[in-house]
């Protein structure tokens, strides 16, 4: 919660004038005494803008609710540098992980409001309300909306021992062995997941879902062939994919990657209208000033438009969104009954 602001004099009124002594050029009417009160009173209201402009005093604590090494911690840490030096003061990179982020989210919910916590997050955060029968906040009333940063597609990917070369490959060797085939996610109910159980679904394979704290872990578990698949954002899976560490067998985007060229999309294999994302966020506890709110959305978006930025992040997997809070609100309104709705007819659970 705020801290109460500074209480003006107290002056207390009585019928009669109120004097301070009994000489003629001290003495204060009962008008007078009003019009003080009334200043004082509006004190609080003078003080709450001088401290916005003030923002920030010291440190800034960006909580990712997932483990490092994943597409969220690689945004935060590729924002937080520059948005420091553009605030005035380090931005603070804190992962709680678990639960599918929920751990994460659940924190800053309860988190003061007094912009030196926000929470950075994923597409977990508009679809934990419909996978999960309870979740540790209200999208509605806990947060207010900072900054949409950007977006990557989502891939599937194969340990090279696998055996696995092709998303055919995949599905053939599902078929033949239900239920054998494992693939790792950076948790239950992260678009990743939800996009491997589409695929289950509509290309009726049954393959064992191990989620991990976050597609750091996931990835870690795939190149040390713990699980033979992952499905994980495109930025950790990116550098591994170039470098021939894994097998890339699938994006789920609307068209190819600009630098995989040889990386196809899911639609372009048999699956028409089979697209998935993960965006990536920047929200603030409820009842954070607005003056604040604005400050670091619009220093964050104006980080983000920069050229060497946009180039560090294309190259990490990411396209761009750069918008404000309206926007990234509009989002919300429209993902999480969007999500809500696949989940439910596609039966996925995580409870």
């Amino acid at each position: 919660m705020n801290a109460a602001p500074p209480q003006g004099p107290r002056i207390r009124i009585t019928p009669r004038e109120v004097t301070m002594t009994d000489t003629p050029n001290t003495r204060l009417t009962r008008r007078t005494a009003l019009t003080l009160m009334a200043g004082a009173l509006a004190t609080p209201a003078l003080i709450r803008p001088a401290h916005a402009q003030g923002y920030p005093e010291r440190f800034i604590t960006f909580i990712v609710p997932f483990a490092p090494g994943g597409p969220t911690d690689v945004m935060a840490r590729v924002l937080a540098g520059p948005l420091g030096e553009a605030l005035g003061q380090t931005v603070v990179i804190e992962n709680r992980g678990g639960a599918g982020g929920n751990i994460g989210i659940g924190a800053v919910a309860r988190a003061k409001n007094d912009g030196y916590t926000m929470l950075l997050t994923s597409s977990a955060y508009v679809v934990n309300p419909g996978l999960y029968k309870n979740v540790p906040y209200d999208y509605k009333k806990d947060f207010l909306p900072v900054a949409n940063l950007g977006s990557s597609p989502n891939v599937f990917v194969a340990n090279p021992q696998a055996g696995i070369k092709t998303l055919a490959d995949l599905i053939k060797m599902a078929k033949a062995e239900p239920g054998k085939l494992s693939y790792g996610s950076p948790g239950a109910g992260t678009t990743p997941h939800l996009a491997m159980e589409l695929l289950k679904k509509r290309a009726g394979i049954d393959i064992l879902h191990v989620p991990f704290s976050g597609a750091g872990p996931a990835m870690q578990a795939v190149l040390g062939n713990q699980v033979p698949l992952a499905s994980t954002a495109l930025p950790p899976a990116h550098p591994q994919i170039k470098s021939g560490k894994v097998i890339g067998l699938a994006e789920t985007g609307a068209k190819r990657w600009f630098d995989l060229p040889d990386l196809p999309t899911v639609m372009e294999l048999g699956f028409p209208d089979f697209e998935s994302e993960t965006f990536q966020a920047l929200f603030a506890p409820a009842g954070t000033p607005q003056a604040v709110i604005d400050k670091v959305s619009k220093a964050s978006i104006a980080v983000l438009q920069r050229a060497d930025i946009k180039e560090k992040l294309a190259k990490a997997g990411f396209g761009v969104i750069a918008q404000g809070p309206a926007a990234l609100q509009a989002v919300v309104d429209k993902e999480v009954p969007m999500w809500r709705e696949i989940i439910q007819s596609s039966g996925i659970s995580v409870d």
